[in-house]
């Protein structure tokens, strides 16, 4: 095996035409020895600078004062200084940026103390620190962008208030758990003649921009639906229609589960609450939860409802309940039984049965004193709550 032959001119063409900047100065910066490749960079001839020009004289004002405050300090106690971003000044008056290494070399024999300095030159890569942070002030800029959107979007997929119901207190509160995606989940109240009321909350698959153009299809199909039949299964049968009709084409169905109540409130001769009766028909939805006036909480059972959408015709699940003075019903979506606490690998999930605990432990309560409560749990999940959470609350005021 041949030897591999050394560079043309030997150390001395190697020093001089290295692809980085070489500079010897004294311990007071006067300069002692610069190379070929640092001359150029600069635009200056080597009589200039060797024994006339010191190593500060090269730099921008900035550096200047950045090399007495820290980095002379910082060679003088350590004996060598690495990869310190600087500016040199040009002859035509320009800035090249170097990164700067400098290490002390012990004085030889009678010689002085010399300190020995590498330069390499940063344009591409201050150019590429350039680009990096305006991507990364756009890619923030369209974050909030999205999350502007985001918020507006969900702020129009539910009722800007609460209309008011005679006969019953009514609350309600939307848990986002990311700010920069749309959630499906949504809820609704409006009113129905003959001094009826109409509830829906709905938890539609996926997220985004497909999730909220569903949703926005689901509550305002439904309401469409009770001009013509109000009644539950009704209603909810319609939607099982329009949903899976409208998607029969997508590669990826989308599907929602749903539970729409006819609420009747009742009241006295003077007007006063006397109690509501309540017509549940659910799609796959988390069961009600009731909490009495007397204590204590029990789930109103809709069980065998299919997912709306998923089926042409789907089998819906319908149930009565009545609320006595004292009593609230909470409708909720799946991410409250789904979250964990504080999102520990491991962590079990907040379960139904967790849920009615913790609501049986709070009844009697009101309704706007129920959904403080639950949003107060919710908060505590922290990280652990993955999904959205809607929640609305209808309670006959003692």
């Amino acid at each position: 095996m041949s030897r591999e032959a050394a560079p043309k001119g030997g150390a001395e063409d190697l020093f001089q035409r290295a692809p980085c900047g070489y500079l010897c100065t004294r311990t007071d910066g006067t300069v002692v020895t610069v190379n070929d490749t640092l001359l150029s960079w600069l635009g200056r001839r080597r009589a200039d600078l060797v024994g006339r020009a010191h190593f500060t004289d090269l730099l921008t004002v900035g550096g200047r004062i950045y090399h007495e405050t820290h980095f002379a300090p910082l060679l003088r106690l350590q004996g060598e200084v690495s990869g310190i971003a600087l500016e040199l000044r040009t002859a035509a008056g320009g800035r090249l940026p170097v990164l700067v290494s400098s290490a002390l070399s012990p004085a030889d024999g009678d010689g002085p103390e010399l300190v020995r300095t590498a330069l390499l030159a940063a344009r591409d890569r201050r150019a590429y620190e350039t680009e990096l942070l305006h991507a990364r002030r756009e890619a923030e800029r369209e974050r909030e962008r999205l999350e502007r959107l985001a918020g507006t979007l969900q702020r129009v997929l539910l009722p800007p208030a609460l209309p008011p119901v005679p006969g019953l207190e009514v609350a309600a509160h939307y848990h986002v758990a990311s700010a920069d995606e749309v959630g499906g989940d949504f809820y609704d109240l409006f009113p129905l003649p003959g001094e009826r009321w109409a509830a829906v909350m709905g938890d539609v698959s996926g997220k985004g921009a497909p999730a909220a153009a569903l949703t926005s299809l689901l509550r305002h199909t439904v309401r469409a639906a009770t001009l013509y039949d109000p009644d539950p299964v009704a209603v909810l049968s319609h939607a099982n229609t329009v949903l899976a009709t409208e998607q029969r084409e997508e590669d990826e169905p989308r599907f929602c589960t749903a539970v729409y109540g006819l609420l009747r409130p009742e009241r006295t001769a003077q007007r006063t609450a006397r109690g509501c009766t309540v017509t549940l028909a659910s799609g796959g939805h988390p069961p009600a939860v009731l909490l009495r006036a007397r204590g204590g909480a029990g789930f109103v059972p809709t069980p065998g409802g299919q997912l709306i959408g998923a089926l042409p015709s789907a089998d819906i699940a319908v149930t009565t309940a009545h609320l006595a003075p004292g009593d609230t019903l909470l409708l909720y979506t799946d991410g409250l039984i789904e979250a964990r606490s504080g999102n520990r690998p491991g962590a079990a999930r907040y379960d139904e049965e967790a849920l009615l605990e913790f609501l049986g432990g709070l009844a009697p309560a009101s309704a706007a004193a129920t959904v403080t409560a639950v949003t107060g749990l919710l908060e505590g999940f922290g990280p652990g709550l993955e999904d959205d959470t809607a929640l609305l609350a209808l309670g006959v005021p003692l």
